[in-house]
């Protein structure tokens, strides 16, 4: 749970540096950048002996999905959506996360479900300002689009990893990483993107948020996620939104409802608690005998 929290913290700060310093810079640059940088991280720590082509393979498609993809779609959705109208279908991220882990496990847990539903009500109410009739389908659809992908990026990792021999998170990231760079490229690519002129605090921005926001944060959060069941990962799936409105206030001096803050920190905190914290998942082992939280 740790992990998961820490990579809340981060995130949420990561909100008002791109709204605040990176306003104007193409974000389809941005997304591409920032993989690239984590990638350069983890890159030399990969230790692909033993682990095989398909495997290796599978941890590939995983990144291209949880994060090449997912940024593709996100960014994409912004030509259909205001910003506000994103960050509130962004709430159904948790539903996903237990519905796709009831669904590769054949069953359904009704207190993992609670807890997500109870977890996408918190953070409703911290970002809720209504949906107005001009809000296109098709900008809805590419939301829940990146939400899925995130989603299930963190359910097939966590399966994908647990194996016998514990290889640590560290040794197989890299390969997640280059296979988001190979999508967030395509998109770019394909989207006609420019390289843009950054200033020399936009620049250390990006790289803060390519080495620290994307780089330790996507490895903390997926390392975390092996550790608890999914009915935890549903609920801090979305801790980052009451975080970033809290960030908002206190860092980048923005206007928020704190009432609205109180009220989904608590209901937040409550689904945790319906959840049952963060207890190892013992009920959807995706590997025969093999405990899903394995220690790096």
């Amino acid at each position: 749970m740790l992990e998961l929290t820490v990579t809340s913290l981060i995130w949420a700060l990561s909100f008002g540096l791109i709204r605040h310093q990176l306003a104007g810079v193409d974000p389809d640059f941005v997304a591409l950048a920032r993989l690239l940088l984590s990638l350069l991280v983890f890159l030399p720590l990969v230790r692909p002996r033993g682990l095989g082509w398909r495997r290796a393979g599978a941890l590939a498609a995983v990144g291209a999905v949880q994060f090449g993809f997912m940024y593709v779609t996100y960014q994409e959705a912004f030509q259909f959506l205001a910003a506000y109208q994103i960050a509130l279908f962004t709430v159904f991220t948790p539903i996903w996360v237990t519905l796709l882990d009831d669904l590769l496990a054949r069953r359904l847990h009704l207190r993992s479900l609670l807890a997500a539903a109870v977890a996408v009500f918190g953070t409703g109410v911290v970002v809720y300002r209504g949906v107005g009739d001009h809000v296109l389908l098709r900008g809805f659809l590419l939301v829940q689009l990146s939400n899925l992908c995130f989603a299930a990026g963190q359910i097939a990792y966590a399966r994908l990893m647990a194996e016998p021999e514990r290889r640590p998170d560290r040794q197989v990231f890299g390969l997640l990483y280059a296979g988001a760079v190979v999508a967030a490229g395509v998109g770019f690519a394909v989207r006609g993107g420019h390289v843009p002129s950054l200033s020399a605090r936009q620049g250390l921005v990006l790289v803060y948020l390519g080495l620290v926001a994307s780089g330790v944060g996507f490895f903390l959060w997926n390392k975390g996620a092996r550790r608890v069941n999914a009915g935890a990962l549903a609920v801090m799936n979305n801790l980052k939104v009451p975080l970033g409105v809290a960030c908002s206030l206190l860092v980048f001096g923005e206007r928020v409802d704190l009432l609205r803050v109180a009220a989904g920190g608590v209901l937040v905190g409550l689904a945790l608690w319906v959840n049952g914290g963060s207890a190892p998942r013992r009920e959807a082992e995706p590997v025969r005998g093999a405990p899903l939280a394995a220690p790096e």
